[in-house]
């Protein structure tokens, strides 16, 4: 009965991954609009919708491995790209932003830095709820 569960609940989880995936494109495609349109376009306004769609990602990602018992290493590691990926995005919109003497919004430059911060700090909460698992697991012997 648990295999069936985590079977379906994986495949939800896959189906959050896409989700996320896209609400991500579309966010970043929506910031760097706004960053090179020099304010043309109203601010985004969606960083709350999109972190919250990655925590529920994230959550109920970290569900199922809690359900599996999995050590999580074991474990594909693709959400770590979004974090990867605002990271590098953000660092380059500052270097533009810096050699174009502040030509560019500072609008978009502040909705990625917020919206960099945030993911990392999702991807830092999914970190700690991982290392609480395997210590519980550990020290209950699994």
């Amino acid at each position: 009965m648990t295999e069936k569960i985590i079977k379906s609940e994986t495949k939800i989880n896959n189906i959050l991954f896409w989700i996320c995936f896209c609400i991500t494109l579309l966010t970043i495609l929506m910031t760097l609009l706004d960053f090179f349109s020099n304010g043309e376009y109203p601010p985004t306004n969606i960083s709350l919708f999109y972190i919250g769609i990655l925590i529920i990602y994230s959550i109920h990602k970290e569900a199922i491995r809690f359900l599996e018992h999995a050590a999580p290493e074991r474990r594909s590691r693709k959400g770590e790209l979004f974090v990867y990926f605002w990271i590098i995005m953000t660092t380059l919109l500052y270097l533009i932003n810096f050699l174009t003497k502040n030509q560019f919004s500072y609008s978009g430059l502040m909705t990625a830095t917020y919206l960099t911060l945030e993911v990392g700090a999702v991807f830092v909460l999914a970190r700690v709820l991982k290392l609480i698992m395997v210590k519980v697991f550990e020290k209950n012997g699994k």
